[in-house]
């Protein structure tokens, strides 16, 4: 008899959480909101910034505000819900909200993926092709690289999903995760998941090669331009300009590539609880920091319109 037909259908699924640890639920619980808190205040900052203050209506400030929705977005997906299980003795989830959470924070994630890449390229045509500047990176552009990313980002993780849900999921419903994601659901199915192996990782590896290839290329491009300049100032301008995205590409991309570029049946769910704890919550804190606090003009802006309000 099939292992499957042995069992009923399951309507809802039950996260874990992060630790069977009682003693642990208080400090993870403050430790969460902390960093959401910093994380809300931070983006919301940089998109009211961006949005009230004329002189950043700038290329590079427009992704810099559609990274910050991005990040508002998929730690909220997250967050209030790992919050509110803390205190929750069955933490239940329905299918619906699972498909739900895991699109908007699959999405999103995936989307910032491809807006890191056109970033790269922002950052290559204002150096490598200064004087041609703002005709390449016309509003309409921009308006389309982010647009292209977003349809990317979430047809991917449709894609994805869609194979994720035809599977049967008799056998049990306890997600030993803190939230709704495609390599521990996979692993509660008692279906062969050789599709869906073959499904993430050629969508995934697709995501992740096309972005990274796009932006070791645009900095190959930077590279051979900066080491061309003579001005010792103008070197050190230039890489600025470029240091805090490539700070942000490196977190991203080797937490996104530990975590999901390998076979579910690798899948070691206490390692990567961690890596997902850093990859959902800490980098949606820190990016606004490494991208914008550490810019004079940001900074400089921000204290103008805070002087405004109080």
């Amino acid at each position: 008899m099939n292992k499957c037909s042995i069992h009923t259908i399951n309507t809802e699924f039950i996260l874990t959480g992060l630790t069977d640890n009682p003693d642990l639920r208080i400090p993870l619980f403050l430790l969460f909101l902390l960093f959401y808190i910093i994380a809300v205040l931070g983006n919301v900052g940089i998109i009211v910034t961006i949005q009230q203050v004329p002189d950043l209506h700038t290329p590079m400030y427009f992704f810099v505000r559609q990274l910050a929705i991005l990040d508002l977005c998929y730690i909220s997906v997250i967050t209030p819900n790992t919050l509110a299980n803390f205190f929750r003795i069955i933490k239940s989830i329905s299918i619906t909200d699972c498909a739900l959470q895991m699109l908007l924070f699959g999405g999103s994630a995936t989307t910032e993926s491809y807006l890191l890449a056109a970033m790269a390229y922002d950052r290559f045509v204002a150096i490598c092709q200064p004087l041609l500047y703002v005709t390449i990176m016309s509003n309409r552009v921009c308006k389309c690289l982010v647009t292209s990313a977003y349809f990317a980002g979430f047809l991917n993780i449709i894609i994805q999903e869609y194979f994720t849900f035809a599977l049967k999921y008799w056998k049990s419903n306890k997600i030993d995760h803190f939230y709704c994601d495609i390599p521990p659901l996979i692993k509660l199915t008692c279906s062969d998941t050789f599709i869906n192996e073959v499904v993430i990782f050629v969508f995934g590896g697709f995501a992740c090669v096309s972005c990274l290839s796009a932006i070791l290329y645009s900095y190959a491009n930077i590279l051979v331009t900066v080491l061309g300049i003579h001005s010792a100032r103008g070197k050190s301008k230039a890489f600025s300009t470029c240091a805090s995205h490539l700070t942000c590409v490196s977190i991203f991309y080797g937490t996104l590539m530990f975590t999901y570029l390998k076979p579910p049946s690798e899948y070691l769910l206490s390692d990567d609880k961690i890596i997902s704890f850093f990859y959902t919550v800490v980098i949606p804190m820190i990016n606004p920091m490494i991208y914008s606090f550490r810019n004079v003009e940001v900074k400089e802006s921000m204290r103008k319109i805070l002087t405004k309000i109080f």
